[in-house]
């Protein structure tokens, strides 16, 4: 294939979302990102594990983009003022609901942002290049405002993403759930201000399909000229009571997507549909920034 061919193939950023609790899906994910078979991470910050876990990332390709999954539903808060509203952590459809009403304690989950933010940077020693949620959470009523402002104070840009556009194929429910729950809000914000972000996002499934590898050709198929971002979930089993302990509801998937990424098989589907690992992260106006704005 010719530079000018190769440089005409479509981007994708491949994010290995839940880096941190889990030691074995820890070392997945950075054996992944080492063969070239993902080039993001989004890393949990408030659960035990994730400083050693963190030192992981030494070893880690330095295209390999780290970034923040804000975490509001697992485990129990990094900052006092959050601490003395939840004990722990809400279930999702709680999150949702009080999102709806709008009565979050939304200066003590500021505080809570900025907890997992400094975690993160006292960790890996910098700044993630983008944010984006644990079950999406960064997207709903409140939360996404008060992320907005808070990335806003930063001293670099920060891209996050955008949960507004997700092509399938399937699961159509879950897909308008995200979307309208707090993705075309978020979306809207995003363009207002500037902000680095992917133009769609793929990967939304039940983590019970058998045949991952069907669902990524129908997602490579439905990828955009202008590129995208898939979220997955590699990982791997412990029994040390990371996210991936025998608890986990989405074990078998995290395994099943490990397989099939460090496969032969992702190679060639990412030959056959014209596709090409690299940052998809662009502002709004049909440009591509080539790499995240947070470099």
């Amino acid at each position: 294939m010719s530079e000018f061919a190769a440089t005409q193939k479509r981007l994708l950023t491949v994010c290995a979302d839940d880096f941190g609790p889990s030691p074995a899906t820890a070392r997945v994910i950075l054996s992944l990102a080492q063969a070239g078979r993902l080039n993001a991470v989004s890393c949990i910050t408030n659960l035990p594990g994730w400083a050693a876990q963190a030192a992981l990332l030494r070893d880690a390709p330095h295209t390999l983009q780290c970034g923040l999954h804000f975490n509001l539903t697992e485990g129990v808060p990094l900052s006092h003022a959050l601490a003395r509203h939840w004990r722990r952590m809400p279930a999702l459809p709680v999150l949702m609901a009080a999102a709806g009403l709008r009565c979050l304690p939304l200066a003590a989950l500021a505080d809570e942002l900025t907890a997992q933010l400094d975690a993160f940077h006292h960790a890996t020693g910098q700044l993630p290049t983008h944010v984006d949620g644990h079950q999406h959470v960064h997207h709903l009523p409140g939360i996404r405002s008060l992320l907005l402002r808070a990335l806003g104070s930063l001293p670099q840009p920060v891209a996050v993403r955008n949960t507004a556009r997700m092509p399938g194929p399937g699961y159509g429910v879950k897909r308008q759930l995200i979307m309208h729950s707090g993705g075309v809000a978020l979306r809207a914000a995003l363009r207002l201000h500037r902000i680095d972000h992917n133009f769609c996002l793929l990967g939304a499934y039940d983590f019970k399909a058998a045949d991952y590898r069907r669902l990524m050709q129908g997602w490579l198929r439905r990828l955009p000229a202008q590129g995208g971002l898939l979220f997955c979930h590699p990982g791997g089993l412990d029994d040390d009571g990371g996210l991936t302990a025998g608890t986990d509801p989405i074990a078998t998937a995290r395994v099943r997507e490990a397989a099939y990424f460090g496969s032969a098989a992702f190679t060639e589907d990412l030959a056959q549909a014209g596709v090409r690992l690299a940052p998809a992260w662009r502002v709004d106006d049909g440009t591509f920034s080539g790499k995240s704005s947070a470099g």
